[in-house]
Formats: structure tokens, C-alpha cells, sequence
């Protein structure tokens, strides 16, 4: 699915069902999309680096590429593990740029240091993925969205949004939006929730 013609279609789906806005990654695909759909696009660049587990938009040139190639808002690990380029540094490129910094945390001391350099918005997209890694059928971490909420930010929920109650739940209790990815995007996925379903269900039958 990760091609730039698929995504773009996609995200018009996405458009097409109210979204508020789209969180796409890869330059290519923000640029393909930015010219088709006129919501936000939160843009990250997605990189396998050999001397830091950082993932999400590590690098200068990741910010200069996103911002030329139209998103609105980018976001970056915020965690302050081993990485090429500190966090602060991440941030002033991205306000220099003239856009919203979107700090993806995995804890509450990231997101007040995010806060503390300058980021615009706290994501609670890294919780179970970075310092301890959960298992991928965990639920969302409604008490960092609650801890964030408490630090007068604007609070974008998520990680492991599997259903449409998981998301209203977020807003409930203090998240400004919520980012669903898993379970829009992966059909495999997607299709692997059903089949376990029903396998186990076929089992107890």
C-alpha cells in the first residue's frame, strides 16, 4: 500500500469521510497529496537509522523537504533517546519554516521538554513504542492524553486507535484530535483483527 498514487487516493477517501486532516509520510506522498486535498497534512518522514532507534523525521533536511512539499503541521520524535540532530534544534527548523511543531511523545518528561522548546503540539503517538515497547493489542494511553491535556497544549491522541468509541473516548477526556492509523490504512491489519475474531469464535462454537 505504501505508494504515493494509493495514499493520495486514500487520503481523498479520508477527505471524502470528514477528516480533519491527514497525517501522511514520505516528502513524495505529502506533495502528492497537498495537491490534490486542501485539508492539513501533518508530515513526517519515516527513516531506519544504524546508530539511533529515532524514526520519525531525525533529520534538518527531513523538516526542509516536508516544508517544500507542502504540510502544514511536521512532526518529530520528541523522546530524548540516542539520536543524530537534538530535539531543539528539530523544532527551530520547523518554526523557521513558519509551521506548527507536532511532538510525538512516549511520556510526560516529553512532552514538557517539547513544550519547554518551543513545539506546538503534544501526540501521544510514541506511548508503548519508545523507552518500553506494549504489545500492539494494548490500548491507547488515555493517561498520558490526560497528563497532556493538564499542560494547557493542544493534544493530539494517538497509537493503537482500533475503534471509533477509542476515539470519542480521547476526546472525552481532554484530546484535541485524534489520529487514526492502523485501522484505517493497513487492510492486513485490519483483516487480521477480523479473522482472529472469528477463528476464536469458530473454536468456542
Amino acid at each position: 500500500m505504501d505508494s504515493t498514487a494509493i495514499i493520495t487516493a486514500m487520503a481523498l477517501a479520508a477527505d471524502s469521510g470528514h477528516a480533519a486532516g491527514l497525517r501522511i509520510q514520505g516528502i513524495d506522498s505529502v506533495r502528492s497529496v497537498a495537491a490534490a486535498s486542501s485539508l492539513p497534512i501533518i508530515g513526517i518522514v519515516k527513516r531506519s537509522l544504524t546508530d539511533s532507534p529515532v524514526v520519525i523525521t531525525p533529520l534538518i533536511e527531513d523538516v526542509d523537504g516536508l516544508a517544500d512539499a507542502g504540510a502544514s503541521i511536521i512532526a518529530y520524535d520528541a523522546t530524548q533517546r540516542d539520536r543524530p540532530i537534538p530535539t531543539a534544534a528539530i523544532v527551530r527548523r520547523i518554526q523557521d519554516a513558519g509551521l506548527l511543531a507536532m511532538a510525538d511523545c512516549a511520556c510526560v518528561e516529553d512532552g514538557e521538554q517539547a513544550l519547554s522548546e518551543g513545539a506546538h503540539i503534544l501526540g501521544t503517538t510514541l506511548a508503548g513504542y519508545a523507552y518500553n515497547r506494549l504489545p500492539d493489542n494494548s490500548p491507547p494511553d488515555l493517561n498520558l492524553i490526560q497528563n497532556f491535556a493538564a499542560m494547557d497544549s493542544f493534544v493530539i491522541a494517538e497509537g493503537r486507535f482500533h475503534t471509533p468509541g477509542e476515539a470519542a473516548e480521547a476526546i472525552k477526556i481532554g484530546a484535541d484530535a485524534v489520529v487514526v492509523g492502523s485501522a484505517i490504512t493497513r487492510v492486513e491489519n485490519i483483516t487480521t483483527w477480523f479473522s482472529d475474531a472469528i477463528a476464536e469464535a469458530a473454536e468456542t462454537k
